[in-house]
């Protein structure tokens, strides 16, 4: 997975030709110029971050889908695990939530990178619970109630102000959403050691991220890295991960830890069994789609270049928290 946030040059869309001269004046034929830009990428761009209809059509589907098979009466776990198998085959994008303009809160369920599938998965298991059979009579009801759901989730105290108000760091994002009750974290209790490594990757590479090149973005995303490295975080390393696994359930977050310096997790999933092995359901940039792991998820992490271990975070079914 690339740093969190990054964000790659903006592509231009192609610029429509001017009226054509009268032929008496036209000039004498050239080489026709041919467009490289990222077509998707462009078009990307310009879609609204409050989702499309498309986008709106899936969460319906999912949420009467899930009602029909009892999804809302299990473990948050079991759910998670139903809703992101529903994802299976949906492509991998990455920079998703990178829109022009301010910060707001950008609802996609048609492409997604390793973090966006892990937060609409939590989302809509919350979503499940919470809405009303009438609320998806609403259009307005229920685009409202999804949007404060991935709002909780993904930002800090549940409130956009700008760019550094996104939980960019999955270390920020684990403690975050613990203050809320909406997640514990359970690396410790299976056998997880100290993680003394600074975080810093944003602010050593501002080049990939646009929004750092205002300098007041810029001290915020380097206080907040300050704070998050003076705390003391685990991991269970890649070579001791068997003694815990067994302990781990179905639809717990799993947050793969980087050698990349500064940074603190390289990519997320969620926990699935499968024939007696712990896999990952997750959305990887190789393959380019989510998809349930071929191999068991300690020897995939064991085979992940910058990989060194994994912290896991248990999902909580404390809506009240979620306002």
């Amino acid at each position: 997975e690339p740093g969190p946030g990054a964000q790659p040059p903006e592509s231009e869309a192609p610029q429509s030709s001017a009226e054509a001269p009268p032929a008496e004046l036209e000039a004498p034929p050239a080489e026709s110029e041919v467009w490289e830009g990222d077509v998707a990428a462009a078009a990307r761009l310009l879609r609204p971050p409050e989702g499309t209809e498309a986008d709106w059509e899936i969460l319906r589907e999912k949420t009467i889908w899930a009602w029909e098979l009892g999804l809302d009466t299990l473990s948050m776990g079991e759910s998670m695990a139903f809703l992101g198998l529903s994802f299976v085959g949906a492509p991998y994008v990455a920079n998703t939530l990178e829109l022009p303009g301010s910060e707001q809160v950008v609802v996609n369920l048609q492409e997604m990178d390793c973090v966006t599938f892990v937060e609409n998965v939590l989302a809509l298991a919350h979503f499940i619970r919470r809405a009303e059979p009438g609320t998806l009579d609403s259009e307005a009801e229920t685009q409202a109630l999804y949007k404060r759901l991935l709002r909780q989730i993904r930002y800090r105290g549940g409130r956009v102000d700008g760019y550094p108000s996104r939980l960019h760091y999955f270390s920020d994002w684990i403690l975050d959403n613990e203050a809320k009750g909406l997640v514990r974290e359970i690396t410790r209790e299976l056998g997880g050691v100290e993680d003394p490594r600074a975080i810093d990757f944003m602010s050593t590479h501002p080049e990939a991220y646009r929004q750092l090149a205002n300098p007041v973005v810029f001290r915020a995303i380097q206080n907040q890295e300050a704070y998050l490295s003076g705390l003391v975080r685990y991991r269970i390393p890649e070579g001791e991960m068997a003694a815990g696994i067994s302990r781990i359930q179905d639809g717990d977050i799993i947050a793969a830890t980087s050698t990349v310096q500064g940074l603190d997790v390289g990519h997320t999933g969620l926990a699935l069994w499968q024939d007696n092995a712990l896999h990952l359901l997750h959305a990887p940039n190789v393959d380019g789609s989510v998809e349930v792991s071929d191999l068991p998820l300690a020897e995939r992490v064991w085979r992940l270049e910058g990989m060194d271990g994994i912290r896991v975070v248990r999902p909580l079914p404390q809506d009240s928290h979620v306002g």
